[in-house]
């Protein structure tokens, strides 16, 4: 099964279901925000990405402006910043069978299909 993190008020994480559904594939979606993951699971998803926690925060959130640019933190507490905001965790996020990528642009999910 296909998972999507995603955020409902973002184009391109909309732009992303709309590229699954034309495909006719089937997916799950997890509203992240309302939702949110918890550090065990942002380790996970971080180690299917092959990235490392600071590589998926959004650096233009103004949350990001205002309290964590210009500071250095270990990967561990990126991970607690990232399940206390996951408004930084870029989007979308496309996992499927034990890999993830990040959607953007939607043509992106052809490569982890």
């Amino acid at each position: 099964m296909i998972k999507v993190l995603h955020n409902p008020e973002c184009s391109k994480s909309n732009c992303a279901l709309d590229y699954l559904k034309t495909r006719q594939l089937a997916f799950e979606v997890r509203d992240y925000q309302n939702n949110p993951l918890d550090k065990a699971e942002l380790r996970t998803l971080c180690a299917q990405l092959g990235l490392k926690p600071e590589d998926i925060v959004r650096k233009t959130e103004s949350v990001y402006q205002e309290q964590f640019a210009e500071k250095h933190y270990s990967d561990e507490e990126w991970l607690d910043i990232l399940a206390k905001n996951p408004i930084l965790i870029q989007r979308p996020i496309i996992i499927h069978e034990g890999r993830a990528i990040i959607a953007r642009p939607a043509e992106n999910i052809d490569e982890l299909l």
